[in-house]
């Protein structure tokens, strides 16, 4: 999910979260765009918690944060596995940063009409109807089992995210006019290889 208030130039990517450890240099990840069939199926749930998995998580959030986003979903960078990070911050709160792995929605409550955006639906926009708070139970890079409670923007990215882990974009979310616009423009932009 993009961050709507982030400028056309590129973002510093912050390549550590400890002060206390040397910088790593990250690996940024190309992001999958719609119309790969990765992003479309529901995706696999992470059974091993362990060094390599961590890796992923550091090397997602400055994909996510070069590519001015508040929230990256595995299948974006083509792997089909049940992660994905959120920082409504945009980097600018090292606190904020948020991994959840196998993530589900327990409870929602109320409903906002926002704008929306997606990483891997980049130059479209539309209104999508979310709830207004969400509590979601997830796992942290431990498999330790923990609940977050997110409200605004943080629980339309929680929303938005999942969504992504189970194969559904937010044009789906659309209505039909809106939707078809989108996928036609898409289509023309295929044609001429600029997709």
């Amino acid at each position: 999910m993009p961050d709507k208030s982030a400028t056309s130039e590129t973002a510093e990517t912050p390549v550590t979260t400890n002060p206390e450890t040397p910088a790593v240099p990250r690996k940024i990840y190309p992001i999958v765009k719609y119309g790969d069939p990765v992003l479309e199926k529901p995706a696999k749930p992470i059974t091993k918690f362990d060094a390599e998995l961590e890796e992923l998580a550091e090397d997602m959030f400055a994909t996510m944060y070069a590519a001015q986003g508040i929230g990256l979903a595995a299948p974006q960078i083509g792997k089909s596995i049940r992660i994905a990070v959120v920082d409504v911050t945009s980097g600018k709160n090292p606190e904020a940063k948020i991994v959840l792995v196998n993530p589900e929605i327990t409870h929602g409550e109320g409903e906002k009409r926002e704008e929306e955006g997606c990483l891997s639906i980049p130059g479209f926009r539309g209104y999508v109807v979310r709830p207004h708070f969400v509590t979601i139970k997830a796992q942290d890079l431990k498999g330790e089992t923990f609940e977050i409670r997110g409200e605004d923007l943080l629980a339309r990215a929680f929303c938005h995210e999942i969504d992504h882990l189970n194969g559904i974009l937010f044009l789906q979310h659309l209505g039909m006019l809106k939707r078809d616009l989108i996928k036609r423009k898409i289509k023309k932009l295929k044609k001429q290889g600029e997709w």
